[in-house]
């Protein structure tokens, strides 16, 4: 095991109700005045995000609105964030929906603060220091409402990346279950996917002998394999949701992956599906991962089998690869590029981007180090 410092000093308050707090909590954090940040649709159909309003409105705290993100969230609208928050003074943002509006809220808070281009955290440069964030979640997916990371996609270019910092770990993060029953299936197995890929992200490592994260990423994995189809069969099922909602925070606050390398290669590789086709992201990974695993399979063969007979029952790395991809099948998720809306023509545009776009050098790193060859195999893989 690696030497590590680990910190998450995010508040979660988990339950029935729990977004009737907001106001309370926004205000011991020391916010004075608020942007409420959202998509649309259903925080406002459902009702919750009056129920926020009003929580600011009982502390007396003043808010102004900013809706319209969307999936795989934009550059355009940060920017348009990071001016409206210096205009009327805002030294708070509450995310209110999934990891979208929260991602953006996140890029908004570190843009408010520097003198630069925001876009600089998603190029490599640590945030260090950004307006506080708080977050409201409505769906089990992304794990943003544990971490210090953010992903955007930047309009020109159409470049997905990452930035990472403990100054976008969010303040404090409601977790009301209830709220993420009313979400159409395909959107729930999504969340499930994205919630296993950040626990194979890690659980695929190079450092030996890390047998206390191993068992934690194992039981998380198993969680979802039990819960997953639950909530598929049952929306309603409050008990599966609230399991599947911790887990998902579990899985991302990085309990899981301290002392260990990580990969992420399969992140990068999907982005570019989700950058190219605004595909959902969980929908991509599902598309993704099998394929990954398969290529880099013989880098740690032991380390595919042990997840196979730990996670899935199966003997064999292989057959545990096999499993995990029949397992997204079977919630609902595609298996090939052209159910994303790919087509193989455009592998070449997929690679370039990802091993050249914004920077890069020609190759990604992680469990594997890929070059632009291995990158193009796996994309065929995914036809």
């Amino acid at each position: 095991m690696e030497n590590f410092t680990f910190y998450s000093p995010t508040k979660f308050v988990f339950g029935k109700g729990a977004e009737n707090e907001a106001g309370k909590l926004v205000k011991a954090y020391g916010g004075s005045k608020v942007l409420l940040h959202f998509g649309g649709g259903s925080v406002i159909r459902s009702g919750l995000l009056d129920r926020v309003k009003a929580s600011l409105d009982a502390e007396n705290i003043p808010y102004i609105e900013l809706g319209g993100v969307k999936p795989n969230p934009r550059s355009g609208l940060v920017y348009e964030g990071i001016d409206l928050c210096r205009k009327e003074g805002v030294d708070f943002i509450l995310a209110v929906g999934g990891g979208s509006s929260i991602d953006s809220s996140k890029a908004i808070a570190a843009g408010v603060v520097y003198d630069g281009d925001f876009w600089d955290f998603y190029c490599g440069k640590p945030i260090d220091t950004a307006l506080p964030v708080g977050t409201v979640l409505t769906i089990a997916a992304a794990g943003s409402e544990g971490s210090g990371d953010s992903v955007i996609t930047k309009e020109e270019g159409m470049f997905k990346r990452g930035a990472s910092g403990e100054g976008i770990r969010p303040k404090f993060s409601i977790l009301n279950p209830e709220l993420t029953q009313t979400l159409p299936a395909y959107q729930t197995a999504c969340g499930i996917t994205d919630i296993m890929a950040h626990l194979y992200e890690r659980y695929l490592t190079n450092t030996k002998d890390v047998e206390v994260t191993d068992r934690l990423i194992e039981a998380l994995l198993i969680t979802m394999k039990n819960e997953g189809p639950k909530v598929i069969a049952d929306p309603n099922n409050y008990e599966a949701r609230a399991n599947i909602m911790w887990a998902g925070t579990m899985a991302h606050t990085n309990s899981c992956g301290v002392g260990r390398s990580q990969d992420w290669n399969s992140h990068n590789i999907e982005h570019e599906l989700s950058a190219l086709y605004d595909c959902a992201h969980g929908a991509g990974l599902a598309v993704t991962m099998p394929a990954v695993f398969k290529y880099v399979m013989d880098h740690d063969e032991a380390r595919f089998t042990q997840a196979a007979q730990r996670v899935w029952g199966k003997e064999t790395a292989e057959e545990g690869i096999n499993a995990f991809r029949d397992f997204l099948i079977s919630i609902g998720m595609p298996s090939t590029l052209g159910e994303l809306g790919g087509k193989e023509e455009d592998i070449p545009v997929l690679v370039k981007n990802l091993c050249y776009g914004d920077g890069r050098t020609g190759s990604i790193s992680g469990f594997v180090t890929l070059d632009e060859n291995d990158c193009t195999k796996i994309y065929q893989a995914m036809i």
